[in-house]
């Protein structure tokens, strides 16, 4: 699938209070800091599994247009990596040889 500026991604947002958070993740290997993305609601469902998520906070998935995603990634230092069910990367966003 080709993500372009109105591409809707679905990402795991972290309720903190009154706020919301996107959540983000580090790869261990390459020690990258990135927002786990997905193309469709039922994969980030099944891939939420293989996420590092503490317990103790609440967690839902919200839709996001990509755009959006990107400034919010840039901003806070992060890449963005859409997953697979299982938690594999089909993307880096932006991608870069």
């Amino acid at each position: 699938m080709t993500v372009n500026a109105n591409t809707w991604l679905y990402v795991v947002i972290q309720k903190v209070g009154r706020e919301d958070q996107i959540v983000g993740q580090t790869d261990a290997e390459s020690k990258i800091a990135f927002i786990p993305a997905f193309y469709n609601k039922e994969t980030a469902q099944q891939a939420m599994l293989h996420l590092h998520l503490e317990r103790k906070h609440k967690y839902e998935l919200q839709a996001m247009i990509y755009e959006d995603l990107a400034r919010h990634a840039i901003d806070g230092g992060f890449v963005i990596f859409v997953l697979d069910e299982d938690g594999k990367v089909l993307e880096r966003l932006p991608d870069v040889a």
